[in-house]
């Protein structure tokens, strides 16, 4: 009975999201794609930017992209001209098309 009324209180925790924007955020715009498009191009981070561009052009989700494998764009080692990604929100095909 002793440690109970001797026991201090626990600090309140602060939410990880307190005073930060949550919800749907806007579509970037055009600017905002492109001045990406250059920093990535600028460092050199090919796989960033293709994954980017991929995005971009086929208005895939981020879940969607980054659920492509190596597979679905170059079985056997070879690349293919296109290839299909069901997306996983709507369950629709997305068609990718390379070259």
């Amino acid at each position: 009975m002793q440690d109970q009324v001797n026991a201090t209180p626990a600090p309140k925790r602060v939410p990880w999201n307190k005073g930060k924007l949550t919800g749907a955020k806007p579509p970037l715009r055009p600017k905002h794609v492109w001045s990406i498009r250059t920093k990535l191009q600028i460092e050199g981070r090919a796989r960033n930017l293709a994954m980017f561009n991929l995005a971009i052009d086929r208005k895939l989700r981020g879940c969607d992209v980054v659920a492509i494998r190596v597979e679905d764009v170059a079985a056997g080692g070879y690349t293919a001209d296109r290839a299909t990604v069901r997306q996983k929100k709507t369950g629709r095909p997305a068609l990718l098309t390379f070259g």
